[in-house]
């Protein structure tokens, strides 16, 4: 059996007495077929990965009592993503790779041609938690509301950098090399594609950095995951 870990948004400490929700009682218990004394593995996004051993799990909830600090907290590099929703199955996948390939936030935008007027905030939120438990990741990105593109960008900050997936350079893959460091973000387009008010709109922005990701042009799904790991590799913890 592969080791459980569990995120659990609460004060550790040695000795701590952690409650359990209702999903996590029932996955431990019934699912999983733990009993009391049984350890798993834990962490809060903050404090790193902990040993906890269980003390109860039934209907209602139930408790862990942490051991011991096991790995250090292992934060991401300060890159976010921001992306265009897409149908309900591939935003999913979207947030579960995003937090798996170490983005520190995940910001979905309203495009002019974005498909999905709505998302379901707290269930991507918890696709974010599932991805960090399975991945043996201690942060969890926050996945934030919904927000027109238009508004996102006039608050930007220009101290971070953009890169922009631009389907429109469809041909030889960029490699990143020579760009600078500090904060980034990868903004990936709808399955509509820009328009071209924003096309201009992202083109007058000094911090915008446009990329190739290659000779295909790629569904914004297996765009967002190609786009993260070229800057990982290049900028990011995987060098």
């Amino acid at each position: 059996m592969g080791k459980i870990r569990l995120y659990i948004d609460h004060r550790f400490a040695p000795g701590q007495p952690v409650p359990l929700d209702t999903d996590q009682s029932h996955y431990l218990s019934t699912v999983m077929r733990l009993g009391a004394g049984a350890e798993i593995a834990v962490f809060n996004g903050r404090d790193g990965e902990w040993t906890a051993r269980l003390v109860s799990a039934g209907k209602r909830g139930g408790e862990v009592e942490l051991v011991g600090q096991v790995a250090p907290q292992l934060d991401p590099p300060d890159l976010w993503l921001v992306f265009a929703p897409i149908k309900k199955a591939r935003t999913d996948f979207i947030v579960e790779k995003a937090a798996e390939l170490g983005a520190a936030r995940i910001l979905p935008v309203q495009t002019d041609h974005t498909n999905s007027e709505r998302i379901r905030q707290d269930r991507l939120q918890a696709h974010a938690v599932e991805a960090a438990e399975q991945c043996g990741g201690t942060f969890v990105p926050p996945v934030e509301a919904l927000v027109p593109l238009g508004r996102l960008l006039d608050g930007w900050d220009q101290g971070r950098r953009i890169l922009w997936a631009d389907e429109a350079l469809a041909g030889p893959a960029e490699t990143l090399a020579g760009l600078p460091g500090g904060p980034w973000a990868v903004l990936i387009g709808p399955e509509g594609g820009w328009s071209e008010a924003e096309r201009q709109r992202l083109a007058g922005m000094g911090c915008v950095h446009r990329v190739s990701l290659g000779p295909r042009v790629l569904r914004a799904d297996t765009a967002a995951v190609a786009a993260l790991t070229l800057w990982q590799v290049a900028l990011g913890d995987w060098r």
